[in-house]
């Protein structure tokens, strides 16, 4: 193989500003297959940490959380008891009524950044792959496959896809039964039972907790998997050039 035909491999104390203004956290444009920071990688997932967080604190105060808020300050005992000689009082009380305006758009804002990450040009419209790739511009890069990475962030975009629906039922009602024109969904209650977001965000939280923490990418070894089942042309570290050790 000609190596005077490869790319010039930036610095192993760092990429620098300069590369890093220049690609953000790929490699180099000429690679065949699109070669991504690991380290910046695990940085905006950290970033993006939050929000699932959120997500699940949200769910587990509908999902635990009582239906109904106490409004009035006097609790009155009725000197009365019920069939189990339990005490009753009587207490002015209404039902909750969630808003959940701030997390649908905070899961549109998450899944916007699954997608654009997903390819070097719309990747510049994300600010987390900005502010990732500028903290690690001075750190040892470590480089691995775009595809696997694709892999993890569909499957985070697909559970976001489903909080959102769980948050906006009758809004994705309207859209299926717009576009089938049958009554498939309906409109006034809410179809998705409340295991399913819970178990999603649970799930996302760890999976970006061990990307940030553990280094570890379930998504990547998911991948892997299906490349070694044959689904997937399995990535070529050699004809990749991911060996930047040796000289060039």
């Amino acid at each position: 193989m000609n190596t005077a035909t490869l790319p010039r491999a930036p610095s192993r104390r760092g990429m620098g500003w300069r590369h890093t203004l220049r690609h953000l956290w790929f490699r180099s444009p000429d690679d065949v297959e699109p070669l991504i920071n690991e380290v910046a990688v695990r940085i905006r997932a950290g970033i993006l940490l939050f929000i699932p967080l959120f997500m699940l604190y949200t769910l587990l105060d509908v999902v635990l959380g009582s239906r109904w808020e106490v409004t009035g300050n006097v609790i009155k005992d009725t000197f009365d008891t019920d069939f189990d000689g339990r005490i009753l009082y009587m207490v002015e009380a209404v039902h909750r009524v969630y808003d959940y305006r701030l997390q649908s758009w905070l899961l549109v804002y998450a899944f916007f950044e699954m997608i654009v990450s997903m390819f070097p040009l719309t990747a510049r419209l994300s600010p987390t792959v900005w502010i990732a790739s500028l903290l690690s511009a001075n750190k040892t890069p470590l480089w691995k496959p775009l595809a696997p990475k694709r892999m993890a962030w569909s499957i985070g975009a697909t559970m976001i896809a489903v909080c959102w629906i769980f948050f906006n039922p009758d809004t994705f009602a309207g859209w299926v039964n717009t576009v089938t024109l049958h009554e498939l969904l309906p409109t006034t209650s809410n179809y998705m039972p409340r295991w399913i977001p819970l178990v999603a965000v649970g799930v996302c939280v760890g999976f970006m907790w061990m990307e940030t923490v553990l280094g570890v990418c379930v998504g990547c070894e998911l991948h892997a998997l299906l490349a070694r089942l044959g689904v997937f042309k399995e990535e070529c570290e050699a004809c990749n050039n991911l060996d930047f050790d040796t000289p060039r």
